[in-house]
């Protein structure tokens, strides 16, 4: 047996064993073994991925295999890269740009991924969201992270210019539908999506008609903020806001004049006479 296939063979041999709890260092391997068969440029992709799957792999050994042309070429072996809590953000980052759409997704969900790298990740498949296809749009919508899906919640109200007939308003409609029902969207995502300046009047009756949205507080409160509410939601939603709240939450609305003042004439008939 050769050296190089020795050294793999030790870097490999305790992959099923839990990491060490009180060494980086894979039990029975060298760093300098580790890197080794890291930089070998015969590795296979087999015996990349299973050094990947170590959660003990020090980040110098990451690194190095980062450098290995003929691991990379390897669609898998990017991934798993990519995913790896020890790959460093300057290595992970520009491998993701090189990701067909649903590799990115994968890596920005994986829970081994650093927070600032999914972010990062993220940020690719945003910028990316014009030119997917809507069946990608779609899955997209129901399964990528909170940020994505807000995003596409305004990418929907952006692309005027491509819907031309029933059919693709129908579809790009069921994508609004798709993110809101996604179970990484956040309150806080929401509201930020109502109040940009992108967000079109469907969107926002999108989302004051929503089951689950429509009925939180804040959600109503910035939707009330919205030039888009229509005045029997606005009805609604101001009966639980008291008046002087409303007076101030209505002073930085962009609804029409009237139905400000619809709202206010409403809210101080049903308020109880001052006392004294």
């Amino acid at each position: 047996m050769s050296d190089r296939e020795m050294a793999k063979d030790e870097a490999l041999r305790d992959e099923a064993a839990p990491p060490s709890t009180t060494s980086a260092t894979p039990t029975g391997s060298a760093p300098a073994d580790l890197l080794c068969t890291a930089a070998d440029p015969a590795l296979t992709e087999d015996f990349a991925l299973a050094l990947l799957k170590r959660t003990d792999l020090p980040p110098e050994v990451v690194e190095q295999l980062a450098r290995n042309t003929n691991a990379l070429k390897s669609r898998k072996v990017m991934i798993a890269l990519a995913s790896h809590a020890h790959t460093p953000r300057h290595v992970s980052v520009p491998l993701a740009r090189q990701f067909y759409t649903f590799d990115l997704m994968k890596v920005a969900l994986s829970p081994t991924v650093p927070a600032d790298v999914k972010v990062a990740v993220d940020d690719v498949l945003i910028s990316r969201l014009k030119t997917v296809t809507i069946g990608e749009r779609l899955t997209l919508a129901r399964r990528a992270s909170g940020r994505v899906a807000a995003a596409l919640l305004l990418d929907v109200e952006t692309i005027g210019t491509k819907i031309v007939d029933a059919k693709t308003v129908a579809r790009e409609t069921r994508v609004t539908e798709a993110a809101l029902e996604n179970p990484r969207l956040t309150e806080a995502l929401v509201i930020n999506s109502v109040l940009r300046p992108a967000a079109s009047a469907a969107l926002v009756d999108a989302v004051a008609q929503h089951a689950k949205w429509s009925c939180r507080r804040e959600i109503r409160a910035a939707l009330l903020r919205t030039e888009h509410l229509s005045l029997a939601r606005a009805l609604e939603f101001s009966h639980e806001i008291p008046t002087p709240l409303l007076y101030e939450l209505l002073s930085a609305s962009h609804l029409p004049v009237e139905i400000k003042d619809q709202l206010l004439r409403e809210s101080q008939a049903g308020s109880p006479p001052a006392s004294g």
